[in-house]
């Protein structure tokens, strides 16, 4: 066994916790930038916590998905303000951005220089500003993985801006910060943390200690995920927090597979949530991805895992593989998870779309090679 493991350098995880960002930020010098969604009024408290400090600030908003215009304009903004650290507050749009700004801040050029697909790929020559990520809805992980994912509406792709240097030097996770988000808003979130840990937990490149990440958060996806839809209590939202918490530093250090693969070409194309996309794929890869390898007969040990998260997602030491793609189909039904079809996408599109997926870097890392007509049968089933 051979692996690598990197994260934030520094986690502080608890209720209350955002009551230190004035002083940890104080760590760094006297000026922030900060990153924030539509919602500019969500990062007041920080606000006033840095006023407390003495500590000036400067406030960019983040109202879509983060483009690379959108980018560029931020960096640019950062390199004349001259701050100290970057607090990137919010989902996981402000915190990838607040990521690719810090970076793009201290690099030269152009963020095409360095993203994939679309871009040239070169790797960042620079260390960006010092980034604490404080998320304000549980499903990203974004505060502890080291890639910025991006849109490029032109292209009608979502891409990533990946380095070591993308991760923030503190993720500050005060489980408290989520207890305002809707009940539609807690289950795409919620869904997308249940889609890492069990892509990360069958990726071809999983190790000892993203399975120990993965096993607890699924544990507490299964017993809280419909709690906090439904009645959103405290204990709920700290174990979706945590769940989403170790999602992240999970699939930054083991991968992710074919869910994910297609939710980024779909989220570039149509105005679809992430975590919404991610929750109708997911029971159709886990079946097409269980019919591949017990036919092929080379998979043993992941449908082993298949298994495993079957246990850990209903509680029942008997359950099977099949009985985790049923749970999952349940808990899409309670959450209102709609096919794709609601967000414009037509069969027609098809080709495209699995074109896009197959050169993806979590294609890649699907547990099995899925053939096309497999890739084809995932997208009819998620309509």
């Amino acid at each position: 066994m051979a692996f690598t493991f990197t994260t934030a350098a520094r986690i502080i995880f608890g209720s209350g916790s955002i009551q230190e960002v004035g002083q940890r930020a104080a760590e760094f010098g006297r000026k922030v930038f900060i990153v924030t969604g539509a919602d500019a009024g969500r990062a007041s408290q920080i606000e006033d916590l840095l006023a407390s400090e003495g500590i000036g600030k400067e406030t960019f908003r983040v109202p879509t998905e983060p483009t690379i215009d959108l980018v560029r304009e931020g960096s640019a903004r950062a390199r004349r303000s001259g701050p100290d650290v970057v607090i990137a507050c919010g989902g996981g749009s402000p915190i990838d951005a607040g990521k690719a700004i810090a970076v793009m801040a201290a690099n030269p050029g152009d963020p095409l220089d360095y993203l994939e697909v679309i871009g040239s790929g070169r790797a960042l020559a620079n260390p960006g500003l010092p980034v604490i990520a404080v998320p304000t809805t549980a499903g990203t992980g974004a505060e502890v993985t080291r890639n910025a994912v991006l849109s490029s509406p032109p292209d009608r792709i979502k891409v990533s801006l990946r380095s070591n240097y993308l991760l923030p030097r503190l993720a500050l996770v005060d489980p408290a910060l989520s207890s305002s988000m809707p009940p539609a808003i807690t289950a795409a979130s919620g869904l997308d943390a249940l889609t890492q840990l069990i892509e990360a937990f069958t990726t071809q490149r999983w190790n000892a200690i993203t399975d120990g990440f993965c096993r607890e958060g699924l544990r507490r996806v299964g017993s809280s995920l419909l709690v906090a839809y439904r009645h959103g209590d405290a204990r709920s939202r700290e174990d979706m927090a945590l769940a989403s918490l170790l999602s992240g530093l999970a699939l930054a250090n083991a991968g992710l597979g074919a869910a994910h693969g297609f939710a980024g070409p779909i989220g570039g194309r149509y105005a679809a949530p992430h975590g919404a996309v991610c929750a109708c794929l997911l029971p159709h890869t886990m079946h097409i991805n269980l019919r591949a390898l017990e036919a092929r007969g080379s998979g043993s040990e992941v449908i082993q895992r298949y298994s495993e998260i079957a246990v850990l997602l209903t509680g029942r030491e008997t359950a099977t593989a099949s009985d985790g793609v049923e749970w999952i189909i349940r808990a899409c039904d309670e959450l209102k998870i709609p096919g794709l079809r609601t967000y414009g996408l037509e069969a027609d599109e098809f080709p495209d779309l699995i074109a896009a997926a197959a050169r993806s870097s979590s294609m890649r890392g699907n547990p099995i090679r899925l053939s096309r007509e497999e890739m084809q049968e995932i997208l009819e089933l998620a309509m």
